[in-house]
């Protein structure tokens, strides 16, 4: 009587709670249906925990000598096997090795937290040194400067060092969120540091701005000028995640880490995704 009512109690435990049960061992199944209390019992216990067993013959004459009947070993081979919960992704641990949906992250190293860095994108292009290039006959470089909105950007550190740290799709390779940040034309297959340009960013009234290219009667040059360039050095802490970190220290301004650069737009459009962040 002992043992059919810790039966009774295991069977009581796995169908009085809507979540789903452990799933159960060879034992306990031996266990259940030796206890008298049917098969129905069982077989509902079986699917209510998710049991499922890819049972050899051996074990299958097994179950079947010590009094698991037919339906119930049916009921472990036709169960679903469980599948492994996604992971968890973190938008602020401070800790590499956690899980983080893709992106940019700076380091806060006072809050022990990372912030999530939201790209910004320009479409739009001005032009710088007109009168120059018009006066000279194009002996004057004309410059060519992507726009960025909003006077700063919304992530600020003090550090003059900043440390960063970037996700790709290799770091999570079971997610499906990748796409939502890195893909923009060519570089949707983006998967190192080593493919952005850190670039000091202009202040202007309500924007900002990048030189981009320049122009001159010796000829046109695209990309981010050498001169705005700002060096820094990256390592690879695992698969798909890279620490980031300024080789000098950073003046009080504005930044930004730039990717997917392309022009060819309607006036000299130029289209850039900026990862943009502040030095107080």
């Amino acid at each position: 009587m002992k043992t059919v009512g810790c039966v009774m109690a295991l069977v009581a435990a796995g169908l009085s709670v809507p979540a789903m049960a452990s799933p159960l061992t060879l034992d306990e199944i031996i266990l259940l249906s030796q206890s008298g209390i049917g098969d129905e019992a069982v077989v509902a216990k079986v699917k209510n925990s998710a049991t499922h067993m890819d049972l050899s013959v051996d074990q299958i004459l097994d179950l079947k000598k010590k009094g698991v009947s037919g339906p119930v070993i049916a009921a472990l081979l036709e169960a679903p096997a469980v599948s492994a919960a996604p992971a968890q992704l973190s938008l602020d641990s401070p800790d590499p090795a956690v899980p983080h949906a893709p992106g940019v992250y700076l380091l806060n190293d006072m809050a022990q937290k990372m912030v999530r860095i939201d790209p910004t994108v320009t479409n739009q292009a001005k032009t710088g040194g007109l009168f120059g290039y018009a006066l000279t006959g194009g002996i004057a470089s004309m410059s060519v400067k992507a726009a960025i909105q909003n006077a700063s950007a919304r992530t600020h550190t003090p550090a003059k060092q900043p440390t960063f740290y970037f996700f790709f799709d290799e770091s999570n390779p079971n997610t499906q969120n990748a796409a939502v940040t890195w893909a923009s034309g060519t570089a949707a297959t983006v998967t190192s540091a080593a493919e952005f340009t850190l670039v000091h960013l202009m202040e202007k009234s309500g924007r900002r701005e990048a030189r981009v290219g320049s122009i001159n009667l010796a000829g046109a040059k695209t990309g981010v000028m050498d001169k705005d360039r700002i060096g820094f050095d990256y390592q690879m802490v695992r698969p798909g995640v890279f620490r980031v970190q300024p080789t000098a220290q950073l003046a009080k301004g504005e930044y930004g880490f730039i990717y997917s650069l392309a022009g060819g737009g309607a006036g000299g459009a130029v289209t850039a995704r900026i990862f943009d962040f502040a030095v107080d």
